[in-house]
């Protein structure tokens, strides 16, 4: 039997996404086929370093949440991850500098800020680590929604209007952006997900609080006008070629699709898998999806959120190219629903970063005449 693909399985972060990537990276290990793949469990806690560490050790229960906590290790679990000469890297023990097993390939589990914007993903390459999911561009660009959209709108794919504003800005003016976007408004960082930090605005004292809240998470906001009608969501999978999975339809049970309604409150949204619509609508949907995935640069993975209005017409809301993996993310059920498993799905997501990484290889770094 050949030796088995040493895999380091990165969750965890400087997030505030942080419990859901420990979630998510819990289901991603219980999908793995351990009979091809060795896993090296790799924890990013808050402060930033790295701690390897056993699943007994990492995914316990913090009694007082719904969500696993990353639980605090030794010294001795401390690691950094170093080039070799030859290409690859291993991961290096900083207590005693003692060199461990080389990875083969790694897969973020990063939700969010220092993880999904392209900065973990620039390191890898660096190191000429093949990985899961989009490369740095991609990465970056699709998780500022201020630059995705821009470029979604370059690219003639309807998204909802918005307006984007700095802290340096100054006062933001509500009349303004009510007589450009109307009301309700959607108030939300330019570089989070999850819903976190994202309001919804019904008034000038709700849009006060919901910018000191936006502000708090990023120094860059969306104010973003209520789209209306269905959402939407359809996940997209591959490098030069995508395909895009069945859709399916969030119902959500609170004024929009909350943290709580996506990770904590298993009632917090209705999931409708296959979406009920026509043939049509679905065709249009996913030809739409993997315009966005392609327009903004994305490979491997990547969910898309649409809003549907009235028949046919299909806006693209964001792309996320990390995922949720949680119980109960839309990702993985949508390829589930499509026939894919999710075993079958991480081999895949695997395979396209060995893909993508031995085309780079065959790239030149030199020049002569």
């Amino acid at each position: 039997m050949s030796e088995k693909i040493r895999v380091g399985v990165l969750f965890g972060g400087r997030s505030a996404e942080h419990e859901v990537s420990l979630e998510s990276a819990r289901n991603v290990v219980e999908a793995i086929d351990n009979r091809k793949y060795h896993i090296v469990l790799i924890g990013i806690d808050r402060g930033g370093t790295w701690r390897l560490s056993a699943p007994s050790r990492l995914y316990v229960e913090d009694a007082g949440s719904a969500l696993p906590a990353l639980t605090a290790g030794d010294a001795d679990d401390d690691v950094t991850l170093v080039p070799q000469e030859s290409g690859g890297a291993h991961l290096v023990r900083s207590s005693d500098n003692q060199r461990l097993d080389a990875l083969d390939v790694v897969f973020p589990v990063l939700h969010g800020p220092y993880g999904e914007d392209g900065t973990v993903q620039g390191m890898l390459k660096l190191a000429d680590l093949p990985f899961v999911g989009a490369g740095v561009l991609g990465s970056a660009v699709a998780m500022d929604k201020d630059v995705m959209k821009r470029l979604l709108r370059e690219a003639g794919i309807p998204t909802p209007d918005f307006l984007a504003f700095f802290r340096s800005c100054g006062k933001i003016d509500f009349d303004a952006v009510v007589r450009r976007l109307g009301l309700p408004v959607f108030v939300k960082p330019a570089n989070m997900g999850s819903s976190v930090g994202v309001s919804r605005v019904d008034d000038r004292k709700t849009f006060v609080d919901a910018l000191e809240l936006a502000f708090q998470y990023d120094d860059k906001i969306l104010t973003e006008a209520d789209a209306g009608g269905r959402e939407i969501e359809v996940s997209v999978l591959g490098n030069d070629e995508p395909i895009a999975s069945v859709p399916g339809e969030i119902i959500p049970h609170h004024d929009f699709y909350t943290y709580e309604a996506k990770y904590i409150d298993e009632n917090g949204a209705g999931l409708v898998i296959p979406a009920d619509l026509p043939d049509a609508t679905v065709h249009r949907v996913q030809a739409l999806a993997i315009r966005a995935f392609n327009a903004l640069c994305c490979e491997g993975m990547a969910r898309v959120d649409c809003f549907l209005r009235g028949e046919d017409e299909v806006l693209i809301n964001e792309i996320n190219t990390i995922p949720g993996f949680t119980r109960i993310s839309m990702y993985p059920k949508l390829w589930e629903a499509s026939g894919i498993s999710r075993t079958e799905l991480v081999d895949r997501l695997i395979r396209l970063a060995f893909e993508r990484h031995g085309r780079e290889q065959r790239l030149r770094t030199s020049y002569s005449v």
